[in-house]
């Protein structure tokens, strides 16, 4: 068994990769697969080097690991070598109609109540009228003509599945310039190292039954493959999460703070009935099944997701995060913070409340407490208790108890409503911090 994840170097993996990715990954993973990483370059144009460098970051930052890997512009003779086996048979057929004569044909069929499929009129063209072109300056490319039956398969995760071919224009596998098709050099890579599993997005469902009748022609098993299509993704409001993909880059996940632990255990989860844990990916892979996972599109909720992220650091030890934290921190700290954290990064925030300078909020009418409370402020050293003792001895001097004598204490101290609790807070910050704030609130 093998399975393989195919991105384009055309831009940053998005969460929508990641979702194939990790599908991919624990698939193979549970079944003592080989994973494949194969880079579709073959768009000279669009692909860029700091993609595919980017690619294999994200990659590695997740924690899939694959044991084969190339690029599809290490392998343009095997495309060639496939094409003139099409061309032999008769497969595969020139053509030299321009974009403004297809957009053409296709209105007319429009017009005339026809479904705009191409009408291979170039399946006609004599040697003579080829001949001609060429002289002409003509170049030609490439159709393949697709057979007129339905490739159907059991798919998955969507169960029963077809694509009736004759709906659909053949399609074109080489350019004019010579490029040569996603859809073409697929099938022959996947033919040719020996993948057996395609899991990947519905989106692909029409390209499957496309390239199954291409593998057919080059003369493999209609069942040579395995299909899984996962349903599309939909943001938290059930639109379409393309438009949203610039800021849900795995890139910018990570910079954000999200954990990969988090991030693949959601996406191993979402759109099953199975509630997502922070776990390991030997965890992950031992329950894996794609037949969990829903026929319909599953959203996107960057709330979960935050949440599963919260509960993965809360049970992180210093050790592992103590490279990502401001210089200085300490497990202490760690062990205060982590749980009132969604993403590694707000640590920042915390570390400068309790060793670093903010500016409190003005807290209108608060003075004359607040010089108060600065007036009963302890004596060090400071421990766990302290905050108790602190605001006991303020009950009864300022008649105040409950959200009235803490809130103003904490805004004065965090800057925050909200936070990790005080009692644990105060002894990090130290009584010359603290007075210090509570001098800068009360003025």
């Amino acid at each position: 068994m093998k399975l393989r994840f195919a991105p384009s170097p055309t831009g940053l993996l998005h969460v929508g990769n990641a979702r194939q990715a990790v599908a991919n990954a624990l698939f193979a993973r549970r079944h003592g697969a080989t994973f494949q990483l194969r880079i579709d370059d073959t768009d000279s144009t669009r692909s860029k080097e700091e993609h595919v460098d980017a690619i294999r970051h994200d990659l590695t930052w997740l924690g899939l690991e694959w044991q084969e890997s190339f690029r599809q512009t290490e392998r343009l003779a095997s495309y060639e070598a496939a094409a003139e086996r099409l061309r032999a048979s008769g497969r595969l057929y020139p053509c030299f109609e321009s974009e403004e004569e297809l957009r053409a044909k296709r209105e007319q069929r429009i017009r005339q109540h026809r479904p705009p499929v191409y009408d291979r009129a170039m399946l006609r063209l004599t040697a003579e009228q080829r001949a001609s072109a060429e002289a002409n300056g003509k170049v030609p490319y490439w159709r393949f003509r697709l057979t007129d039956g339905t490739v159907m398969w059991d798919d998955l995760v969507l169960g029963r599945t077809q694509v009736k071919l004759p709906a659909i224009s053949d399609p074109v596998l080489i350019r004019a310039d010579g490029t040569i098709l996603y859809s073409f050099a697929s099938v022959v890579d996947d033919l040719e190292t020996g993948i057996t599993h395609i899991v990947r997005g519905e989106d692909h469902v029409t390209n499957t039954g496309v390239q199954v009748d291409i593998a057919m022609a080059l003369g493999a098993s209609p069942h040579r493959f395995s299909f899984g299509h996962l349903p599309l993704l939909l943001d938290e409001a059930g639109g379409k999460l393309s438009k949203r993909f610039d800021g849900l880059s795995l890139r910018a996940l990570r910079q954000d703070g999200i954990e990969a632990t988090a991030l693949v255990s959601y996406l191993a989860r979402l759109g099953s009935s199975e509630d997502p844990h922070p776990l390991s990916l030997d965890e992950l892979a031992a329950t894996y099944d794609l037949a969990h996972i829903s026929r319909s599109a599953a959203r996107f909720d960057t709330r979960q997701l935050l949440a599963l992220n919260r509960r993965t650091m809360h049970a992180m030890p210093f050790e592992a995060v103590s490279a990502r934290l401001p210089v200085g921190a300490t497990p202490e700290f760690w062990s205060v913070v982590r749980g009132n954290v969604d993403m590694l990064n707000e640590a920042r925030h915390w570390w400068d409340v309790v060793g670093g300078s903010i500016v409190p909020p003005p807290l209108e009418g608060e003075g004359a407490f607040l010089t108060q409370a600065l007036d009963l402020l302890p004596e060090e050293p400071w421990h766990r208790e302290t905050w108790h003792e602190w605001t006991n001895s303020l009950r009864e001097p300022s008649g105040r108890k409950g959200k009235a004598l803490f809130l103003p204490l904490r805004l004065a101290l965090t800057g925050e409503e909200k936070g990790p609790e005080l009692s644990d807070l105060l002894p990090l910050m130290g009584r010359e911090r603290v007075a210090g704030r509570l001098r800068m609130a009360a003025s």
